[in-house]
C-alpha cells in the first residue's frame, strides 16, 4: 500500500568498514535532487505546529495552547458525524537527505560514525502524529479542534541492520486502522544504496485522538477500505488489537505465569542451589550466567521546555531517544561489544510527562538466548516535594551481539516475572521475523 507520497528518516544501527566518500557517490537519491518538492523531517514538527496552532516561541506557545479550548465546539458528537476517509487521504513521504544534504548529518552521527537511532524514533513519531492528522483534517478549519497523541508503539522491526550515514532515506507511511478514537499508523522506511532504495524498518503505532485540551478521547473519521489489498491491511490492524487486548489480559502484573513458565522458573532457581548446603538459603551463580541484579543501568533526565511536544508536555519521540540510547548501552556493557537493534516492540505511554519532571530511567537486562539481549526499560516521574513516583513509560528491545552472551539469573520472584516478561517479548519477536 505504501505508495510514492510518504516519509523520510535516518539510522544506523550497525556501520561497518566504508570509505565516506565513496559513500557520498552512492548514497544521493535522483528524487532529492535540488529543485524536486518534498517535505523533509525537519520540517514535520513545523506543519504539525501550524495545524494545531501552537507556537516556537515558550511563552506564546503557553498561550496558543490556552486558546485551544475554543476549538471544542468543532468536534463531532458521533463518529457518524465525520466524513469517511480512505488510506490513501493520510499518505504521507518525508525526506532526510543525509546524503544529498551534507550539513543534515551531524544531527544523526554517533561517534561510531553511524547514524542515532533515538535520532530515527523521535521522527517515526512525529511522522506518526502528521500521518493521523492527515487522515482527521478539515480543510473548512484553521486549525486542528483534536489533540492527537501516541498510545502506544506496537512494532518496529529491522529489515536492515547495516543503515549508513551518508545516504538519503525515505519513510513512506499511512493509516491503516480507525477505531472510534484510536488511529493505528504503519510506516516504512527505505535508504538509497547502490542505486537503489532497500528496506530498513517497518514500524506500527498507536495514536489516540482527544480534545483540544487533550483531557478526554474525541471521535475520528471512519477508515474505508478501497480493494482486497486495503481491506487485508485493514484486517491485520483489528488482528493486532486483538493480540494487544489479549496480552494485556494475560500479563504477569495481572495473572499467574504458566504451568511451563512456572516449571521454567523453579528449573533456574534449582539450578542455583548450592550442592554443599542443600539450602533454600544457599544460592550460587551457575557458569556463564549474571545475576539479573547485576545487569541493570540507570538514568536521569530534567525535562526542560526545549524537549516539549506541540502539545505542552515532553515530545514521545524524545522519550524513546533515551529510553533507546540507554537500553543500548545497557546491552553494550552487559554483551561487551556493541549490539545492533532487532526489534522494539510495546512501548506503552501511560501517562504524559510534563515540563519540569525529574525523569528517572532504569534499565534492565532481563533475558538473553544465543546472541541475543532482551533489555526492558521502565521510566518514571518523580516528584521532587512529595517524592511520589509515577510510571510513565515501559520500553522493549531486542539486540543481537556477534557472540554468544551470558545467561541472566532471576534471585527475587519480582526479578522471575521480569525474566518472564523478557522471554514473552523476545519469543514474540522472534515469531514476528519468522
Amino acid at each position: 500500500m505504501f505508495s510514492p507520497r510518504v516519509l523520510k528518516s535516518a539510522s544506523s544501527v550497525v556501520c561497518r568498514g566504508f570509505s565516506m566518500g565513496q559513500m557520498s557517490r552512492q548514497g544521493k537519491a535522483p528524487d532529492m535532487a535540488e529543485g524536486n518538492t518534498y517535505l523533509l523531517v525537519s520540517n514535520v514538527r513545523n506543519r504539525l505546529r501550524e495545524i494545531v496552532g501552537a507556537s516556537t516561541n515558550w511563552k506564546d506557545h503557553q498561550q496558543a495552547l490556552a486558546e485551544r479550548s475554543s476549538l471544542s465546539q468543532y468536534l463531532a458528537k458521533s463518529q457518524e458525524e465525520l466524513p469517511t476517509r480512505t488510506m490513501k487521504d493520510s499518505e504521507i513521504e518525508v525526506h532526510l537527505p543525509l546524503g544529498t544534504k551534507p550539513e543534515l548529518r551531524e544531527k544523526y552521527l554517533n561517534f561510531h560514525n553511524s547514524v542515532r537511532f533515538g535520532r530515527i524514533l523521535e521522527d517515526l513519531d512525529s511522522l506518526a502524529v502528521l500521518i493521523c492528522y492527515s487522515h482527521t483534517w478539515n480543510k473548512d478549519l484553521n486549525r486542528s479542534p483534536l489533540s492527537i497523541v501516541t498510545a502506544l508503539v506496537d512494532k518496529i522491526d529491522m529489515r536492515k541492520h547495516i543503515i549508513y550515514p551518508d545516504c538519503d532515506i525515505k519513510f513512506k507511511g499511512h493509516v491503516t486502522w480507525v477505531g472510534k478514537t484510536s488511529i493505528e499508523a504503519k510506516m516504512h522506511m527505505t535508504q538509497y544504496h547502490d542505486g537503489v532504495y532497500t528496506d530498513v524498518l517497518d514500524a506500527t503505532f498507536v495514536m489516540v485522538a482527544r480534545d483540544p485540551e487533550n483531557k478526554r478521547a474525541a471521535f475520528i473519521n471512519p477508515l474505508k477500505p478501497d480493494g482486497p489489498e486495503e481491506e487485508a491491511i485493514f484486517q491485520q490492524g483489528e488482528i493486532n488489537k486483538k493480540r494487544r487486548v489479549e496480552l494485556s489480559t494475560a500479563s504477569l502484573l495481572k495473572v499467574a505465569p504458566t504451568a511451563e513458565e512456572r516449571t521454567l522458573i523453579h528449573n533456574l532457581f534449582l539450578n542455583t542451589l548450592d550442592p554443599r548446603t542443600i539450602s533454600f538459603r544457599g544460592r550460587t551463580l551457575p557458569p556463564n550466567s549474571v545475576w539479573m541484579e547485576d545487569a541493570k543501568m540507570k538514568g536521569l533526565e530534567i525535562c526542560h521546555p526545549q524537549e516539549r511536544n506541540i502539545f505542552n508536555r515532553i515530545f514521545g519521540g524524545f522519550l524513546m531517544r533515551k529510553a533507546y540510547e540507554l537500553g543500548w548501552a545497557n546491552a553494550c556493557a552487559f554483551a561487551g561489544c556493541r549490539p545492533s537493534l532487532v526489534a522494539v516492540d510495546d512501548i506503552v505511554f501511560r501517562k504524559p510527562v510534563e515540563i519540569g519532571s525529574l525523569l528517572l530511567l532504569s534499565s534492565q537486562v532481563c533475558y538473553t538466548e544465543g546472541t541475543h539481549v532482551q533489555v526492558r526499560v521502565h521510566t518514571e516521574v518523580l516528584d521532587p516535594l512529595t517524592r511520589q513516583h509515577s510510571t510513565t513509560n515501559v520500553f522493549h528491545f531486542t539486540f543481537r551481539v556477534e557472540k554468544d552472551v551470558s545467561a541472566v539469573v532471576p534471585q527475587s520472584y519480582g526479578e522471575s516475572m521480569l525474566y518472564l516478561d523478557g522471554k514473552r517479548h523476545f519469543d514474540e519477536t522472534m515469531r514476528s521475523l519468522s
